[in-house]
Formats: structure tokens, sequence, C-alpha cells
């Protein structure tokens, strides 16, 4: 089922109910793949949808137009999510242009392998008449390929943003104002933290050109999830806090455990933190997805990661959560380690290493414990965890 966006303006996309993967992120409530067709002397699709849902895609159109009255095709994100139903969408619509931006072209040959497509690239800048409207382009690169671009629809005042702003979110409710706004921003904060997060000095470059440049918009439209078009400033000045990587007083204790004795430990260290008055959160592994982990962590001060030690190493489970930490590359955080181990100990220092790799600021000597901790352990736990309230405090 297709929505007006604005008169003339038109949602086409799809919802996907089922998916529950991203690239490693687990997307809980499924997505949408986003595309918006626009009327005017010229016919305008801004991107495609991910492939195997292309006949919905075209069905969609249908009840707007006759897909063959599309005279240009704008892709503002290769990744084939968004332009994975191109080629056969292609085979139906003989466009008069697809605009894209310059490693837009590049990436879209790469892909596709065809060079005799009628690739028309823009730059920063340009702009494009297609009657009434006038469709202004600003580059995006590394936000987050390097083919990224945002459209802006000038007159109607709506920036089609790609996948910035978005929301792995499937909902019924194409608009904010439609939608649980406690569990829409959950979800753009999850979005931030598990895609957007490595390019983050990026972003604030991004906002700030945008506000010098004075594109002004009160409609984004963004590839996933909702629109905003109740209030576009919450999500703004939440990318602006997020890409900031401002941090708040909490705590997330990551762990894993073989016998419970590093989640006794991890117990132990949230009563130390509460003497302090620090919020935390447990987060075993086991039940909790490292991308609930990550979005948890986008606004903390401090992590604590526990492993039992197995094979002189750490759980898979814990060496999983800190490559994928360490690709997210986060700043400003502090640190430390704890963990139990039967005869050889190695779990801490393991840990450690992977910490500061990733530029995390060990603030205490990592705790470890053999076997079982006894109840002088136990109140070992208890200081260090106020130790680390005491850090994450100053």
């Amino acid at each position: 089922m297709t929505v007006q966006v604005r008169e003339g303006i038109y949602w086409v996309g799809v919802i996907d109910w089922s998916l529950r993967e991203f690239h490693g992120y687990l997307t809980d409530k499924g997505t949408t793949y986003n595309s918006y067709l626009v009327l005017d002397e010229k016919v305008v699709l801004f991107d495609t949808v991910k492939s195997e849902y292309f006949p919905i895609f075209v069905e969609n159109i249908k009840e707007i137009i006759d897909p063959r009255e599309i005279d240009l095709i704008v892709i503002n994100h290769v990744e084939m999510d968004h332009s994975g139903a191109l080629p056969k969408l292609m085979e139906i619509v003989k466009p008069e242009k697809i605009i894209c931006s310059p490693k837009g072209k590049e990436h879209l040959i790469k892909h596709f392998h065809r060079e005799d497509w009628p690739y028309e690239v823009v730059k920063s800048g340009d702009q494009l008449s297609i009657g009434k409207r006038t469709i202004k382009f600003l580059e995006t690169r590394m936000l987050h390929w390097p083919d990224s671009m945002f459209s802006l629809l000038v007159e109607d005042r709506v920036l089609v943003s790609q996948d910035a702003f978005g929301q792995h979110y499937a909902t019924s409710g194409r608009f904010d104002d439609e939608v649980d706004e406690a569990e829409l921003m959950r979800q753009a904060k999850k979005y931030y933290a598990n895609i957007l997060l490595p390019y983050s000095g990026l972003v604030s470059k991004l906002i700030e050109d945008v506000e010098k440049v004075g594109l002004e918009f009160d409609l984004i439209v963004p590839d996933h999830g909702v629109i905003w078009r109740k209030d576009p400033n919450k999500i703004i000045e939440s990318y602006k806090k997020w890409s900031a990587q401002e941090k708040e007083e909490k705590v997330v204790i990551v762990y894993d455990t073989m016998w419970h004795s590093t989640e006794l430990l991890a117990q132990g260290i949230s009563k130390g933190l509460e003497d302090e008055g620090v919020n935390y959160l447990l987060m075993n592994l086991r039940f909790n997805h490292r991308s609930e982990v990550i979005t948890e962590i986008l606004e903390a001060k401090a992590i604590l990661v526990g492993s039992s030690t197995i094979n002189n190493y750490i759980l898979p489970t814990v060496s999983d959560f800190l490559a994928y930490l360490k690709g997210l590359k986060p700043k400003g955080l502090k640190g430390a380690a704890f963990g139990s181990y039967g005869w050889s100990g190695e779990a801490v220092k393991v840990i450690e290493k992977e910490l500061e790799a990733m530029g995390v600021n060990l603030i205490s000597e990592g705790l470890k414990v053999n076997f079982v901790p006894s109840e002088e352990e136990m109140k070992r736990a208890r200081e260090f965890g106020r130790r680390i309230g005491k850090a994450v405090k100053s």
C-alpha cells in the first residue's frame, strides 16, 4: 500500500516484517525499504528496494502511475537493500537518467556491471529542475558508504536522507506521529549505535554543513523506518548528541560465564556501583545480543567486560562482542576487565589488551578470581565496583 507524503510525493517502499539480522545487528522489529515517487513534469523515483521485494515494489508504483512513466531514478545509496531491485526495474522502466554521486556511478557499475545505463553524475550543490520542483544534492560520503548523498526537494522542504536518520523498524505507521515515540527513539538510537557510530566525526561535520549551507526542510524521509514530520528536529538533536558521543553516568557490565563465578563477580561489582550511586546494566551475552549491548554503550561512560578463562583465552561470546565493538570505534570510553579462572587465568589480560587496542581508558587493574569467589573475594568485587563508580563520577 502506498502513502502520500506530500502532494505529489508518495512512499512506494515495502515493509520487511521478518528481517531479524543485518550485518551482525539484531533487527528485532524488522525493517522497511523506503522508496519515494515524485510526480512533476518529470516523474522521479528515489531509491529502490531489496531485490526479492521487487514484485511488491512494482505493484506499489502501479497504484500511482504506470512504471514506464518514470523519467528519472535517483540512487542516493547503492547498498543492495536500496538498489537491489534496480536491474529488474530497468527492464520495465527506460529512464532518461540514473542520477547518482560520482562514487555512486562507480559502485553501481561494480555491483551490476552495466556501463550502458544512462548515468548522470551530480555533486554537492548541484541542482536539477523537474518542473515546479527543484532537487538539490549534497554528497554525504562515508555516511555510511562512499557513494551516499542526500536529495532535497527544495520547494516541498523534504529531505531524502538515505540511511541517515533511519531505523530498522517495521510498522504499519509511516510517520513519527503514528508510532510509539519511545520505541521509535530506541530503534533510532540502536540504528545509530550499530551503523553510524564509526562515522560520528563525519556526522557532526555533516550537520554543521547542513546548517551552514542553509538547507531548509521540515520533513525527513529516510530509506529505513518511519518519516519524521512531527518533529524532525528531535532526530537532528539526537544525532548531534550521539555523534559528539556525550556520556551519562552509566556503566555497562557485559560478560559471559561458565559456572556462574564470573556472574557472581558481576553482581558484586554492581553492588559497589550502587554504593556510589552510579547507574548500571548487567548484560549477559548469552541473553543479550551484541547490538543491544552496543546501544546501551553509546551513552555510557564506562564498560566492564568479564569472562571466564577457557583454553587460555576468553569465551567465544566475549571474543565476538569485543571484535564487534572494536569495529564500531567508540570514543571516550572508560573500562576494566574481570573474570574467574580454573588454572591459567588469561581472560582478564586478553580483555584488557583488546580494550586498550580500541582506545578504551583502563581505570582499574583487572579483577580475577580462582574458581568460585569466596566471601572475601566478593568484598573485593564490591570494592572494585566502588572504584569504578568513583572514576565514572570524577
